[in-house]
């Protein structure tokens, strides 16, 4: 089991109902978190949708936990 922090932004923030939380996951990849995610708060975004970061630096999605890390998943942004 690893502790990390998870930060949400836009979509992903309201659906969770937090901007960040710490928790602990047996997840083994970024992947297997979100996949976690998703059922915890009920994600409506596909990971293809998305990208994600560890520690401040984009990563691919089989990246592997490590303690302390700190994850951020970044959806689409709209604007204009």
């Amino acid at each position: 089991m690893t502790a990390i922090t998870v930060e949400y932004f836009a979509q992903l923030r309201e659906q969770a109902g937090q901007g960040r939380e710490t928790l602990v996951t047996g997840a083994a990849s970024l992947a297997a978190l979100y996949a976690e995610l998703q059922q915890r708060h009920g994600f409506r975004l596909e990971p293809a949708q998305l990208k994600v970061a560890v520690n401040a630096q984009f990563r691919d999605w089989a990246q592997p936990l490590a303690e302390g890390d700190v994850v951020v998943f970044i959806p689409p942004v709209a604007g204009g």
